[in-house]
């Protein structure tokens, strides 16, 4: 059963049964939104890019990105670039997968966040979202949908961090404005 977040929200990521999850997917979504000109309505395509930066006591160790698909010590990988978003109805246009059982135990926080590499901000986007999916069976367990539109470039969209011995998902929602993932740290800085 899928929970929708609001901003702010924060879910437990420890299973029904009492175990914890051990693989998850953060799956990121978007289309571009239609614009309307002289000819009628049209869309032009939006290159959205996820990241995942690692924190150890909240200094940044590690990211994974397009351009570094996968951590230093393996347990988070990318699976690769999309550069016009809008693949399916609601599905993944780019995904960070997460062994939660491989992140090392000096990590307490991995923040996912969304940034348009090519400057284009989020009024030309639409249907934006990230959910977080148990990566052995491909049940949606948390979705935060982006609401509205904005002339901001980037999103600080949620982050996954330690609760004693397990893990609970944030869902953040900030703007920013960068085309990076290093542009995004003073964004992401507050929210650790």
């Amino acid at each position: 059963m899928t929970v929708n977040m609001t901003k702010g929200q924060a879910i437990s990521l420890q299973k029904d049964d009492g175990g914890s999850l051990t693989s998850v997917r953060m799956g990121l979504g978007w289309q571009a939104a239609p614009r309307r000109g002289l000819f009628g309505s049209r869309t032009r395509e939006i290159d959205l890019d996820a990241s995942a930066v690692l924190f150890a006591d909240k200094q940044p160790v590690d990211v994974v990105f397009f351009r570094h698909l996968v951590s230093d010590d393996g347990s988070v990988r990318h699976t690769g670039d999309n550069l016009v978003g809008g693949v399916g109805q609601g599905g993944d246009d780019e995904a960070v997968l997460v062994d939660l059982q491989r992140v090392p135990v000096h990590i307490d926080q991995i923040v996912f966040t969304v940034n348009s590499f090519t400057g284009q901000t989020f009024q030309e986007v639409q249907n934006a979202f990230c959910r977080l999916v148990d990566e052995t069976n491909g049940q949606e367990l948390a979705r935060y949908t982006l609401a509205g539109g904005g002339a901001f470039t980037a999103q600080i969209m949620a982050k996954v961090h330690r609760v004693g011995q397990g893990w609970s998902m944030t869902a953040i929602g900030s703007p920013a404005n960068g085309r990076t993932f290093q542009d995004l740290m003073p964004a992401i800085l507050p929210v650790l």
